[in-house]
């Protein structure tokens, strides 16, 4: 999931320098969203970690 955040993030950034201000805000919007979530999921992953009593490698 985060290799399609930075796949969309560089679509952005791509179309940014181009001037595609729509497809540059939407793949923009698309990478947050896929962030988020990756943020989120890593934070439950750790709880979860805890929770069970295993050591971070």
């Amino acid at each position: 999931m985060l290799s399609w955040t930075l796949t969309f993030l560089v679509v952005a950034l791509i179309a940014g320098l181009l001037g595609f201000t729509g497809i540059a805000g939407a793949a923009a919007g698309v990478a947050k969203i896929l962030f988020f979530i990756f943020l989120v999921l890593l934070v439950v992953s750790a709880i979860a970690g805890a929770v069970r009593g295993r050591t971070p490698r």
